[in-house]
């Protein structure tokens, strides 16, 4: 999947008819809700936590045991539960910083703490009003959707619907604190590899940068972003392929214009799992890399465009069986570093909540490409779950949780400026 021209790398401050329709005026919020995927901490958890993402699909523990093995060679551990907690760490200390009092709570959907006990929690403590921020930034069920029906389940489980309110910021995926990280990562990666290709006597050897992705089934990918009663046309016809296209074609545009380097890319995806009758976004960033090779590509540099932290997809998928793919075709490859808790990204997960407060507000919503800023209350039947309605919070289809406004009627979905990219 070859990427398109890129598109103007600066922020756009324009308003963007079609998303500015799902926006959600600023409200006083008690605390924040720090919102991921969870992940086994020792080898006794690995089962149970497999079974906990799997649950309802009826797959055996000799199936889960099958495909733990990338956790097995990690002593049963996914990064993914340290890093939240130095990723909460560190917004605490710069909404103190700004002199924001809210505190940073955290949840997991699938392990330990999880999400109905944080929520427990939090009204307890006395909260009353929650706004999450997901460790996803892109637009798809499993990304935004299945977070806003976690909530929403819990909040009916618990007995909290009514009490406590939550909302969510919008997908993140082209604000400028998710993607200038990966700017400044790809623009060192790429100097690294042509450094590497120099040192080898072969300077001018071509390069490709591979930006990689969580694939996803291809029926969810299409539902991604849509509403049947606005209907949108997007590049490929998926928000969440429009998405990683437009923002990898900013941070194209924005190393070559900061350092003077530039290469072929492509969007490529990993983690592929369910029935292989089941068709999936492709393709493999292995057999990317393998038809790269034999193209004539002599280095690559991969960046993992689809991720916040270097949780286990990471570091099994790209740094242990990528570049095993590229070792074994003899390419010089780097992967560049996730957002983490670059200070860039930190900072813009704090300017995304100070666009929904009313203190410290920030009324300007950045975005690098021109398909956002995105919604804060997602649109009616947006990604949607094809297993089952859940009750759902933070959309225009809320079902618990809050009394959001009414979803603007009309023609949000047909205004202006807002075509395939």
């Amino acid at each position: 999947m070859t990427g398109s021209d890129p598109q103007n790398g600066s922020s756009l401050t324009t308003v963007n008819p079609v998303t500015e329709a799902g926006r959600m005026a600023p409200k006083e919020y008690d605390a924040v809700l720090l919102a991921s995927f969870g992940g086994p901490e020792g080898q006794d958890d690995v089962l149970p936590f497999l079974r906990n993402v799997t649950r309802g699909r009826g797959i055996p523990d000799e199936r889960l045991e099958e495909v733990s093995h990338h956790y097995r060679a990690n002593g049963g551990i996914s990064p993914i539960n340290q890093q939240n907690r130095e990723l909460k760490a560190s917004l605490e200390a710069e909404l103190a910083a700004r002199g924001i009092s809210l505190p940073v709570l955290w949840g997991n959907r699938n392990w330990d703490p999880y999400l109905p006990q944080t929520l427990r929690d939090a009204y307890d403590a006395g909260h009353r009003k929650l706004l999450m921020v997901t460790t996803s930034a892109y637009s798809c069920y499993s990304s935004c959707r299945q977070y806003r029906e976690d909530i929403g389940v819990a909040l009916t489980e618990t007995g909290l619907d009514g009490r406590l309110e939550v909302d969510k910021v919008r997908q993140y995926f082209d604000h400028p604190g998710f993607v200038e990280p990966f700017i400044e990562g790809t623009a060192a990666g790429l100097a690294d590899v042509r450094a590497r290709l120099a040192a080898a006597g072969t300077p001018d050897a071509p390069v490709h940068i591979v930006f990689a992705t969580h694939s996803i089934p291809t029926r969810d990918a299409e539902a991604a972003g849509r509403s049947e009663a606005e209907p949108r046309e997007f590049e490929e016809g998926s928000a969440y392929v429009a998405q990683h296209l437009a923002t990898a074609a900013a941070v194209i545009e924005r190393v070559k214009a900061e350092s003077g380097l530039t290469a072929s890319w492509s969007l490529v995806y990993q983690s592929r799992s369910g029935a292989p009758h089941v068709p999936w976004l492709e393709p493999d960033i292995n057999d990317a890399i393998g038809e790269l090779a034999g193209q004539g590509i002599k280095g690559i540099v991969i960046v993992p465009l689809g991720f916040v932290s270097d949780h286990m997809e990471v570091v099994w998928d790209l740094d242990t069986e990528a570049m095993e793919t590229c070792r074994n075709l003899g390419l010089a490859a780097t992967r560049v570093p996730t957002p983490g808790t670059h200070r860039k990204f930190v900072n813009g997960l704090v300017d995304l909540i100070s666009e929904r407060t009313r203190a410290n507000n920030i009324s300007v919503r950045p975005a690098l490409t021109a398909l956002g800023p995105w919604y804060d209350v997602c649109r009616p039947g947006c990604c949607a779950n094809f297993r089952g309605e859940k009750p759902t919070i933070a959309g225009a289809d809320t079902t618990v949780g809050t009394g959001h406004d009414e979803y603007p009627a009309g023609g949000a979905g047909t205004a202006g400026g807002e075509g395939t990219l």
